[in-house]
């Protein structure tokens, strides 16, 4: 079974106000629908992808607080997307079998048609934490998660061996890294060469307004200090933050296009992940709709 959709992603309100998110939750949800109606986007979002958020190094540009929880996030924002279903991430590494299989089975209840396993932040090493491996969790939990996703960072030294391994466990999708380039055209034409696995790709690319020439979120979110193929993503984020809305446009759509046409023969099921980082915009959604003007799902 494959998701075959284009998901956006939404990310949890903050939890520390009076009524705990409740608010911005619904109004995030009804942006969402205007700006899908200006942009000629209403009726084609087929899922959002609500990541559960976890604190991580403190020189993130936007400090981290409380976020709503996904579930919560999710069972207030549903009624205000109808026709919409839901993605999400899970961390593993902090519960043990018997909580995550509640937690799992919950998710799956409340409408996740996919959740991806993810493991613990950067301040730890992989392995650490008290609870289950990612890579556990995708063969552990066959039973009860038809669609059990991975991360994918096709800039990542070691990524072919490792995303290898995750689809042997179990993995069903890989979700990548948001992309500003096309490494992952060369990633997966060296995976289909040196695998049979044809697991669904979940295509990531991100809004880059230009309040990202101030703050760096994306610049940080995507880093890997010393890896000379993210730096050159890092400038160009840069070039992107800095241009005005039509050149920034013509950039993504002309990185999309390149993507989609390198990875569109290799026999991996495709769907397109789309995050607006600082959140939810015309000018975001403008960008997203040119790009699927040119391909998107289902259109073969």
């Amino acid at each position: 079974m494959t998701l075959n959709t284009i998901a956006l992603e939404l990310v949890p309100p903050n939890s520390d106000g009076p009524d705990g998110g409740r608010e911005q939750a619904v109004e995030d949800a009804r942006k969402v629908l205007r700006c899908a109606a200006e942009t000629g986007l209403a009726g084609r979002i087929g899922h959002v992808m609500i990541p559960g958020m976890i604190e991580e190094d403190p020189d993130r540009p936007i400090p981290m607080k409380p976020k709503m929880d996904v579930l919560d996030f999710w069972t207030i924002i549903r009624p205000e997307l109808p026709g919409i279903r839901g993605l999400c991430t899970q961390v593993t590494a902090f519960l043990d079998e018997p909580a995550l299989r509640r937690r799992l089975g919950d998710l799956s209840a409340a409408g996740f048609d996919g959740i991806a396993f993810v493991g613990v932040p950067r301040t730890m090493n992989d392995g650490e934490g008290h609870g289950v491996a990612p890579t556990d969790a995708l063969s552990m939990f066959a039973d009860l998660v038809p669609n059990r996703g991975a991360i994918l960072i096709p800039t990542r030294d070691g990524e072919q061996g490792r995303f290898e391994f995750k689809c042997e466990r179990g993995a069903t999708y890989g979700m990548t890294q948001l992309l500003y380039s096309d490494a992952i055209v060369g990633f997966l034409r060296e995976f289909a060469r040196r695998t049979d696995h044809r697991p669904e790709i979940l295509l990531s690319f991100g809004f880059v307004p230009k309040l990202e020439a101030k703050v760096g979120l994306i610049n940080w979110l995507i880093q890997d200090p010393g890896n000379p193929a993210v730096a050159a993503e890092q400038e160009f984020v840069r070039r992107l933050a800095g241009l005005e809305p039509a050149d920034k446009r013509k950039l993504m759509v002309d990185l999309y296009k390149r993507v989609i046409d390198g990875v569109a023969d290799l026999g991996f099921p495709l769907s397109v992940h789309l995050e607006a980082t600082y959140g939810v915009s015309v000018p975001a959604f403008e960008t997203f709709a040119e790009m699927l003007a040119y391909w998107s799902p289902g259109q073969g």
